[in-house]
């Protein structure tokens, strides 16, 4: 990310900011992978510390599965369940110790409650539903095609304008940021990037909540879930700048790159996190040497999974795709474009197709929750 600032700072960091009744405002140092690397301070109206209870915590750990088959897999991920509250709604489907894959549909806004995952950071993709992430930077308004990404550590709230909500969340344990090979040495997305910071939306409509009562937080750290209770409201930040803060970005704003013949997936690649990639499917022109063949050619995973969550339009190298479907695609073995799908491909001029890709360096594991909606003959589906 680059510098951003919302609200009244002081002309000089570390020095005396006061109210106007001369109170000092409380200065805090929000940083990331310690004091290495970025990071934001923020000016709070009172401590954000003062801690009122500590309640019983619980697990959130995942129950995976163990069945030792490497196969193809396929979720019909629209099967699960709505539920009323955010956090519950959350069903990881596929793990490992770099990334948790989630699908979510929440049917209520988190109103009594405030959200930190301390473990992770988290990139929400918005398949179904708008309204406004709330947090102490300011409000993010996202819909449709939006991924929301949240570092590690940020107090927030999920407002939803509807009930029938449907969300992708990716989690990180290292920092989710754009690819490297699209920045410049000073971090200024270069002209060949597939988007720019004009397609970044920033937090705006800071409101300062300078409240003292009994505010409830869910603190998720090491798949445990820590209710606690503090005496101030998290979102009593005055000012803040920085380099760490929420943002969004639209899947609609990524720009394809294309070619005259077919183009591989890191193509399409949008955030890299830890040992993993997340890359945007976006409609686009189709490959333009005579003898192109659109669909993509057969391609052996050995040293990653690939899972495509399926969003929306037609899929040229797929049969029989439902919106919110995920495919595993597992390393070890190849896997390709459905039979009769490269042929028909040729002469297309253009896809419509839309979905996002997270390629993972490590073996996922299925959930309890990935086993109840998953299609069990989709290897099959190649014969």
């Amino acid at each position: 990310m680059h510098y951003y600032t919302l609200g009244e700072i002081p002309h000089k960091r570390h020095t005396q900011f006061r109210k106007k009744d001369g109170e000092l405002y409380k200065e805090e140092l929000f940083s990331t992978e310690g004091f290495s690397d970025m990071y934001s301070i923020l000016y709070h109206c009172n401590p954000p510390t003062q801690i009122t209870q500590v309640e019983e915590p619980f697990s959130v750990k995942p129950k995976t599965i163990h069945d030792k088959q490497l196969k193809p897999r396929c979720l019909m991920g629209f099967d699960i369940k709505p539920e009323d509250d955010y956090l519950k709604s959350r069903k990881p489907v596929l793990v490992n110790n770099d990334c948790r894959i989630s699908l979510a549909a929440p049917r209520k806004s988190m109103e009594n409650y405030f959200f930190k995952n301390a473990d992770a950071d988290e990139c929400i993709f918005v398949h179904v539903g708008k309204g406004t992430m709330k947090s102490c930077y300011g409000e993010l308004t996202f819909g449709y095609g939006d991924y929301i990404v949240i570092p590690r550590g940020t107090i927030y709230q999920m407002e939803f304008e509807t009930e029938d909500n449907r969300l992708l969340i990716i989690e990180s344990t290292g920092p989710i940021v754009t690819p490297k090979r699209y920045r410049n040495k000073f971090g200024q997305l270069l002209e060949h990037s597939p988007f720019c910071e004009r397609d970044i939306r920033k937090p705006k409509n800071l409101k300062t909540y300078d409240e003292q009562g009994d505010f409830l937080f869910y603190i998720k750290k090491q798949d445990m879930m820590y209710p606690y209770r503090y005496l101030n409201h998290p979102f009593d930040v005055i000012g803040w700048d920085g380099y760490v803060y929420p943002y969004i970005f639209s899947i609609h704003d990524f720009e394809p790159i294309t070619g005259r013949v077919h183009q591989p997936p890191p193509v399409h690649q949008t955030f890299t996190g830890r040992n993993f990639v997340i890359c945007s499917f976006v409609p686009r022109l189709f490959d333009y040497h005579p003898k192109a063949i659109p669909a993509p050619y057969n391609h052996s995973n050995i040293d990653s999974d690939e899972v495509l969550y399926y969003v929306d339009g037609d899929f040229m190298s797929r049969k029989h795709v439902e919106k919110g479907m995920i495919s595993l695609h597992p390393g070890g073995i190849p896997h390709g474009p459905h039979p009769g799908t490269a042929e028909k491909s040729i002469g297309a001029k253009e896809t419509h197709e839309l979905a996002v890709m997270v390629d993972t360096f490590a073996p996922l594991l299925m959930t309890e929750y990935a086993a109840g909606i998953e299609e069990g003959d989709y290897y099959k589906s190649w014969l």
